[in-house]
């Protein structure tokens, strides 16, 4: 019998060679998967703000060894955007956040701009970015409206937030919802003729020639 590939064998060879753009690489989630990517054989280009604390697993790790390093904010789109497409990446993993609830008491203007701006950046330089084929934006379940039950929220509870950085978080996840129906995973529009409206003329056209709908 000749040998057959098993779950962690396809996990393996499923990222070798892969381009992944990640963003958040300096903290601590982003440290590990970095390292794992690169372990896995991807080449990994990190976005990110120095580490915010002494020690830190990014430095502990020697991350900068294995993936391309960027500093950067991602409130700044240019540098983001182009970064992103000199980069062109296959994968997107965006992990930068202001993660801390207390911050988003102390400074809620720099926790929104981080966390739903941010967010609202790298969505449009994917946008921007011809080579990007999934985006993978990692969230938190504090944006799900605090019922004080015991068990696990479910991506079907109600999104909410108390605190700015819960709010942040679920204005970031319905940024994500809109993007994807709106620029990455179109749907919605009528398959029929007979409409007046130019844009949707050309969705329609789109459709009947097999090619994805444009946006400027």
């Amino acid at each position: 019998m000749g040998h057959r590939e098993g779950a962690l064998e396809n996990m393996v060879s499923a990222w070798q060679g892969k381009r992944v753009f990640l963003t958040g690489h300096t903290g601590f989630k982003g440290s590990w998967l970095a390292l794992w990517l690169s372990e896995m054989g991807a080449s990994v280009c990190g976005y990110a703000l120095d580490p915010c604390t002494e020690p830190n697993m990014f430095t502990l790790t020697g991350v900068a060894t294995c993936v391309e390093d960027i500093r950067g904010d991602i409130r700044d789109y240019p540098a983001l955007q182009g970064a992103m497409k000199q980069f062109a990446p296959e994968v997107i993993f965006h992990l930068a956040a202001q993660p801390i609830v207390r911050r988003g008491y102390s400074d809620p203007v720099g926790t929104y701009s981080t966390n739903v701006m941010g967010t609202v950046h790298v969505l449009e330089a994917v946008r921007k970015t011809p080579s990007v084929r999934a985006v993978v934006c990692v969230t938190t379940d504090k944006c799900y409206q605090n019922q004080d039950w015991l068990w696990p929220y479910r991506e079907t509870d109600a999104l909410g937030g108390y605190d700015p950085y819960a709010s942040s978080k679920a204005c970031a996840e319905l940024a994500s919802a809109a993007y994807r129906s709106s620029f990455f995973y179109r749907r919605g529009e009528p398959a029929c003729g007979g409409t007046c409206d130019r844009a949707r003329r050309e969705c329609d056209w789109r459709r009947r020639l097999g090619r994805r709908p444009a946006h400027p």
